[in-house]
């Protein structure tokens, strides 16, 4: 059993696309961000970076007590290694793999969320800042839109980690003033995912309360 403390957000979302593709049975604990849920000192036991998601493994592999760990990044590779799902054993695409899940981690994701933060809730414009992560944003769009031309997913023949990492950042595309139909392998690569009935699943929970 995996407890995720999760709130609805592209971060979040990897976690729960993650457990629903693997059918690991796990518990949906709610952190308001909005409330400040964060900062609470039983949930910076658990992620001391104030930022969700965290997981405690209730059960971890080697029988000692539960494991807590913070940065879906890190919670995505630990889930992969421990039920062996979505993330190949073989040499070369478990590394190219993890340089596309890193890359989300250090840049697209990072970006993004700047082009989100000065797009949508700065308390101020600042053109040059909008500008900026414009830019930057449209940049790392091409770099992916290169890579889905040359692979059906970013790890190679495999749906992964590095895929689950990355998808729900491009699913607030409209948020980073993006046109999709500008990059269509990614538009494709989008699509695809969407429609998995994991991805489904894991959106709905979103939805909920």
């Amino acid at each position: 059993m995996i407890d995720l403390y999760y709130a609805p957000t592209p971060n979040g979302h990897k976690i729960t696309l993650f457990l629903e593709e693997a059918g690991i049975e796990y518990r949906l604990i709610r952190v308001d961000i909005s409330k400040g849920d964060q900062f609470r000192p039983t949930f910076l036991a658990i992620s001391p970076n104030n930022k969700i998601p965290a997981i405690v493994d209730l059960n971890p592999d080697d029988g000692g007590p539960p494991l807590s760990l913070f940065e879906s990044g890190e919670i995505l590779l630990y889930l992969a290694e421990k039920s062996g799902l979505l993330l190949s054993g073989e040499l070369r695409e478990r590394h190219i793999t993890l340089q596309w899940l890193f890359w989300q981690m250090g840049g697209f994701g990072p970006m993004l969320g700047q082009n989100h933060h000065f797009n949508h809730f700065a308390p101020q414009s600042v053109p040059y800042a909008i500008e900026r992560y414009q830019v930057e944003t449209q940049r790392l769009y091409n770099v992916l839109n290169k890579r889905l031309e040359k692979s059906p997913w970013l790890g190679g023949e495999h749906y992964s980690i590095a895929d689950i990492a990355t998808w729900p950042w491009v699913n607030a595309y409209e948020r980073q003033r993006i046109d999709l139909a500008s990059y269509p392998a990614v538009q494709n690569w989008f699509e695809r995912i969407r429609t998995r009935p994991a991805t489904e699943r894991a959106m709905r929970k979103a939805e909920q309360n």
